[in-house]
Formats: C-alpha cells, structure tokens, sequence
C-alpha cells in the first residue's frame, strides 16, 4: 500500500472510494493489467463499514452465510492489493478536467491525477450523522454515533435511539454484552429489516415507541437520560448512548463536475458510464432504473464498470475478457 506526498500521480484507473465497490474494482482494474489508484476522503480502507459497522454481521454477500463488517473488508483489501494500488488516503477529490486522452483530477491537499478514465465508488458520498436533539456537549462522554467495538458496552445500561437498520443491528449485537439495553424510537413504525426487527422483540430488549429522549444527565460521563412518551417523562439509568438517526450526505465537490444526479445518486447507462465520457459509477452512489442498493450489486458494477472503461481506454480492447478461471 502506498500513500504519496502532494505532486503528480498518473495511472491508468482512478477510483473515487475506497469501500467494498472500491477495492473490488482495484481488484478487478488488476486483474484487466491496469495501473490503478483509489482515493477516499476517510484515514482507512473499507468506507462506512470500517467507521461505522465493523462488527456488524453482514448476511448478504455471496459465498459467505455470515461474514463479519472488518473481515470482508480484510479480504477485499487483501484481494485488491493484488493490483499493487495507490491509495490516497484522508484526501477529497475536489476538481475534474477532462480532454481527448484522459481526466485530471485535482485532491483537496494539492495532489493531482491523471488518469485514463474514473470510477466513482463512493457510497452516499461525503456523510455526517445527524445529531441527536439532547445530545449538548456529551459527544466523546457516553454518547457515540457509530458502534466500532463492543467492548467499551460491556456491563452498562445502554439506550439506543433510531428506528433504522443500524439502531436494530447493535441492539442485537449488544444484547448479549450490555447490563441492559433499550431501544428508543419516536414512532411505533420501523425502517430496519423486519427479520432484524423480530430479532429484537424476541430479545432482552426493551423497545419504547412514540418516544423521544429530551434530556442527558450527568457530570463527567452520562449517567441517565430522560425519555417522554405522550407528554409523560421518566429517568432511567444509562452510561451510553448511541444516536443511530441516520445521516447526513452529499456529493461534496463532485456536485460541481456536471455529473448528471438525481436524489444525490449518480445517473449511469447499463455500461456503468455517467454522462461524462471516461467517467463512470459503481455501487450505492449510483441511479438507473431498478437499482438495488447492496454490496453484492456493487461488485458486479465495479467489474461492468471496469469492463467498460477499459474499452474507453483502448476502444481494441474488449469489453469482456473471459473468466478469471481460464486465465
């Protein structure tokens, strides 16, 4: 793995995300004989799995009944380090220019690359969570977004709020571990995934809806919150809180680029091109009709998306190069 200094990289492949549609077409890109490059906007490899859900069981990726959020990042980056790529860690993509021959994207650090042809893999872009109503200054003293580790949850009473796949996946996950658990959610209606939901009711978990928590008390470290149901509050203990409202997210500077976009995705043709030529998408970030938003999916486009920049590249090249296993 490689991280250069702010100057010039040029390869023939730039990805724009480093998370599992990211690395499987750093994969991929190598296994086509490019030279390829992968920026992200995060410190670490693996997109929102590694900052928000590594110990999150994932149940829908093809080959493995169950495969842990931080060991199917380990073996993508294991995979992708076949090509040899760059990365370009913990810098944005900021600009992109375009001519006859290839794109020059410019990183908010100074760094710039010229490349053959992009491919965009970043998710749902640039994201922030959104902040929980009572959460004040106790951010870092009890209160947390994501769930990186159990552990620090062993022991405590601990309050979820969300009604989301995220809130119902560590209520699950930290059920077995914490001294108790409550889900706290301000409708009697969930988002999350029905089988997650009944997973939860058939728990030690107690769910309180039309609810909301209105108050944080403590002193150094949260000590409990206060939770109003139809105008009535009650105090219960908690020593940690994780907000699981969802996020905040947008395109960042590639809303600038002239992509085409609809609802913050990035509108692609079945080739997996946007509507600038060289340019093209993979996984959640993208919009075409009948899109299905899962990692299996991303893997699939990155490598159609691959497949089709290579022949941007070199138009007496072909579009599919035959199976990995008659190579």
């Amino acid at each position: 793995m490689t991280s250069p200094t702010p100057d010039a990289v040029d390869t023939d492949l730039l990805i724009i995300g480093a998370g599992p549609t990211g690395l499987y077409a750093a994969y991929y890109a190598g296994f086509r004989g490019h030279r390829v490059a992968v920026v992200d906007s995060l410190p670490e490899l693996g997109g929102q799995i590694t900052a928000m859900y590594p110990e999150k069981q994932i149940l829908d990726v093809a080959g493995f009944p169950s495969i842990k959020g931080r060991d199917l990042v380990e073996g993508l980056v294991s995979q992708a380090g076949t090509a040899r790529p760059t990365y370009l860690l913990d810098r944005t993509a900021s600009t992109l220019a375009q001519d006859d021959d290839g794109v020059t994207v410019g990183l908010d650090d100074g760094t710039t690359v010229r490349a053959g042809a992009v491919i965009i893999t970043a998710g749902i872009g640039k994201f922030s969570p959104r902040p929980l109503p009572a959460q004040a200054d106790w951010l870092g003293r009890g209160l947390a977004f994501f769930v990186p580790s159990f552990v620090p949850y062993a022991g405590k009473d601990v309050v979820i709020v969300g009604g989301g796949d995220s809130a119902f996946d560590w209520a699950v996950h930290l059920e077995p571990v914490a001294r108790s658990v409550t889900l706290v959610h301000r409708r009697d209606a969930f988002r999350a995934h029905e089988r997650t939901v009944q997973q939860v009711r058939d728990s030690s978990v107690e769910i309180v809806t039309k609810a909301e928590v209105t108050a944080i008390n403590g002193g150094a470290t949260v000590e409990s919150v206060d939770i109003t149901v139809d105008g009535v509050t009650t105090t219960r203990p908690a020593q940690a809180i994780v907000a699981a409202l969802g996020f905040i997210a947008d395109l960042g500077p590639m809303q600038q680029w002239g992509l085409e976009v609809l609802k913050r995705h990035i509108v692609v043709d079945p080739s997996m091109q946007t509507n600038l030529p060289r340019v093209f998408a993979a996984g959640d970030i993208t919009e075409y009709p009948g899109k299905v938003r899962l990692i299996a999916v991303g893997f699939g486009e990155a490598a159609t998306a691959v497949n089709n920049a290579t022949v941007a590249m070199d138009p007496s090249a072909k579009v599919f190069p035959g199976h990995s296993s008659e190579a």
